[in-house]
């Protein structure tokens, strides 16, 4: 899939080893003093390596790549609770999976699943789940999430808010995700008061 991805140039590499510590996928390892882009698909582009590097050896490219799978552990399985899979921010989830296929999505306020004490039983069990906050996070969810459900086939959304004002921004780019798709896919929302009782 084509994706964005770090490139190492070992000539400007001085071998100081910061970027293999800054990394936490393990996406890079020192071999023979030079850092090295040993696991692809540990690579979550999203350059932490990038600030410590002192010189300027490493940058981005887009280019043909394997999906994003994240460290051991991330693989697609039930992990603890309902869980299935690993990560679950949106803006660190792949947007290509072999858990995403003919999944159920729950896309969830990171709030919510503080406030209603059984979040795991009651919204997150044969689901896969993402979590972010609106108001929080810089990024705009509605292209990303379009890229998962044209690039996988989605059963349905799950949409569980928290009932402040901010939380329609999860809402919002969930519906305009849906609607930049293309795809005819349900929607089902969900709030949850600030006393960790379901409203709707």
């Amino acid at each position: 899939m084509l994706r964005k991805i770090i490139k190492i140039d070992e000539e400007k590499c001085n071998g100081c080893g910061l970027c293999a510590k800054a990394c936490h996928e393990g996406a890079i390892e020192m071999v023979d003093n030079k850092a090295r882009l040993m696991k692809e698909d540990y690579c979550d582009g999203l350059g932490d390596c990038l600030p410590v590097c002192p010189t300027g050896a490493i940058s981005f490219e887009e280019r043909e790549a394997a999906p994003f799978q994240g460290c051991p552990g991330s693989q697609p399985q039930k992990l603890n609770g309902c869980l299935r899979q690993w990560p679950v921010q949106i803006k660190l989830a792949p947007l290509s999976a072999p858990y995403y296929q003919n999944a159920r999505l729950l896309i969830a306020a990171d709030c919510t699943a503080y406030a209603c004490g059984d979040f795991h039983r009651e919204f997150m069990e044969d689901k896969v789940t993402l979590i972010g906050c609106p108001k929080l996070d810089s990024t705009d969810y509605s292209e990303k999430l379009a890229s998962i459900l044209m690039e996988n086939e989605i059963k349905d959304i799950t949409v569980v808010r928290m009932e402040v004002p901010c939380c329609r921004g999860m809402v919002q780019a969930v519906e305009d995700a849906v609607k930049n798709s293309g795809k005819n896919l349900q929607v089902h929302t969900v709030t949850i008061g600030i006393k960790g009782n379901i409203l709707k």
